[in-house]
């Protein structure tokens, strides 16, 4: 039995997954404050539920652009939602109507028109090390 599990390790069974750097560079920060809260996803049911993500970063604004490295994510498809957290009272603030009032961003630089986008939207594949530019919006 023993010699069956090590020939199925080395054909790749239960062979560890890959980790790979991603590096976001977060730009068009207005004002120089709060901290940007960074939600990683990883299925389309928990995309954008609060509460839901796969891993969550806050960075401290240091300047009009924030880059910060992850390295603990591996080989998947993912989307990313962030805001800028002004007020640093750890949620994002929303209008009457359910739209953000501090700034926001997602993955492939979606810019929603009259609803939230999907995972699907926003998806993107990591398979190698990989930096990613999302803008901030307003």
């Amino acid at each position: 039995m023993k010699y069956l599990l090590v020939f199925f390790y080395f054909l790749g069974f239960n062979a560890p997954s890959e980790d790979y750097k991603l590096r976001l560079s977060i730009q068009n920060i207005q004002e120089v404050k709060g901290n940007i809260e960074v939600g990683i996803y990883n299925t389309s049911d928990s995309f954008l539920k609060e509460g839901q993500a796969l891993k969550t970063y806050i960075i401290p604004v240091d300047g009009n652009t924030v880059t910060y490295e992850i390295d603990d994510l591996l080989s998947g498809n993912y989307a990313i939602a962030i805001y800028q957290d002004k007020n640093t009272d750890g949620k994002c603030n929303l209008n009457f109507i359910g739209i953000p009032k501090e700034p926001y961003g997602f993955s492939n630089n979606i810019k929603p028109k009259f609803s939230a986008p999907s995972f699907k939207d926003c998806e993107f594949s990591l398979n190698s090390n990989r930096t990613l530019e999302i803008k901030l919006v307003e």
